[in-house]
């Protein structure tokens, strides 16, 4: 079996292969779910909302990490190969299951598989904090989350052509599979077990949680992340029910934005680590202020294909490097399934609390009233990055 002490290089390999299993879920639960439920003729609001409850998963991570760190002993690869069997079965019945006849078995088992991508996402992030050191985690961070949403960019395009020439049913089938291949590798690579006790993990969570930098941060996070929450669901809508694209279409323009965010993760991660978290954090949230602004001038797919790809290159360097880079700084590595879960899970929970109701929101609002308001939620979260002291180690 292949060894990390051994291949410096290979932990950007196994963490970034297992977050493409992430992406392709997003492609999959995200992207191609709102717009299957449009062909459908089922509400936009109602789209918005199955996608958001499907998701809330991510936002109970903490519920996963202490599962993982009891377990410590036993390493985080077991519950990774886990995680990935459990998503990738569950995406495949959903091509047998039509929402307009039966809504709650397909959001049921949608939230199933998304159980299982959140079980093998906070059981890698748990391992790569124990396997990194600060010098490097900004840029483990931009292969992983470059990773996810490389995922997303491929899958975005695949299950869109897909879609449009076998069928919606093919795409889930090929999306599941494909999570399941990404096991392969995880299973080549030996872990070596670092804490041979189990921590107390109480008493140590609160210890930590008490520290008046990492309730900042914990603040921080979820504003920071509301504007990427409010974003998600409506922009696929947007191209098709305002610009009124095809299919494929779609499919290519979504994929411009994870590619974005993967050359921001790059980047961002790359900075953070030269620059340190908050100045690269400040830079990209000023600039995705401006972007997101933008959106109401966009009256084209071209002026969109511009647009949207520089606020995914903007998200990806703020909340998908420099934002993870600062979570793992301040996590205890006894307790980092747990501590660091407990953070991703309010950065999620920013995400999608707003997700679920944004469609409702735009019913209200309007189209540039919305995109003014997913601008103005940064104004919030650059007063609270002030207050924010780094932790080098």
């Amino acid at each position: 079996m292949l060894e990390l002490s051994k291949n410096p290089t290979l932990k950007y390999l196994l963490f970034g292969n297992i977050y493409f299993a992430n992406g392709i879920s997003a492609a999959l639960g995200v992207t191609l779910l709102i717009v299957y439920f449009t062909e459908k003729d089922i509400s936009i609001a109602t789209a918005t909302m199955v996608a958001g409850a499907a998701s809330i998963p991510f936002t109970f991570k903490f519920l996963f990490g202490p599962l993982i760190d009891r377990f410590i002993k036993r390493g985080r690869r077991p519950f990774i190969i886990i995680g990935a069997l459990l998503g990738g079965i569950s995406f495949i019945p959903l091509a047998f299951i039509d929402p307009t006849v039966a809504l709650f078995p397909f959001a049921l088992i949608l939230f199933t598989g998304v159980i299982g991508i959140v079980l093998l996402d906070v059981a890698a992030d748990a391992w790569a904090i124990q396997v990194t050191k600060y010098h490097e985690r900004g840029k483990i961070n931009a292969a992983m989350f470059g990773s996810l949403f490389g995922g997303m960019a491929i899958g975005n395009v695949t299950f869109s052509y897909i879609a449009q020439n076998f069928g919606y049913k093919m795409s889930f089938i090929i999306g599941g599979l494909i999570i399941l291949l990404t096991v392969i590798i995880t299973l080549a690579v030996k872990e070596e077990i670092i804490v041979k006790k189990r921590p107390k993990m109480g008493r140590l969570l609160v210890s930590e949680f008490k520290k008046k930098n990492t309730i900042i941060i914990s603040i921080f996070a979820f504003v920071s992340a509301m504007n990427f929450g409010i974003l998600l669901f409506i922009i696929p809508e947007y191209m098709m029910n305002f610009l009124n694209l095809e299919l494929t279409q779609i499919g290519l323009i979504t994929s411009l934005f994870p590619i974005g965010v993967v050359l921001g993760a790059t980047t961002g991660g790359i900075m953070a680590d030269m620059w340190g978290r908050r100045k690269t954090l400040a830079i990209f949230l000023f600039g995705a202020i401006i972007f997101s602004s933008l959106l109401i001038t966009v009256n084209s797919w071209q002026m969109l294909a511009i647009i949207y790809p520089i606020i995914g290159f903007l998200q990806g360097g703020s909340s998908f490097s420099a934002l993870m880079a600062l979570f793992m700084d301040i996590t205890n590595p006894k307790i980092g399934g747990t501590q660091y879960s407990i953070l991703t899970s309010i950065t999620n929970f920013g995400d999608y609390s707003i997700a679920i109701v944004s469609g409702s929101l735009l019913m209200v609002l309007g189209y540039q009233r919305f995109f003014l308001y997913a601008a103005w939620i940064i104004g919030p979260a650059l007063l609270i990055l002030y207050y924010i002291k780094e932790i080098k180690k």
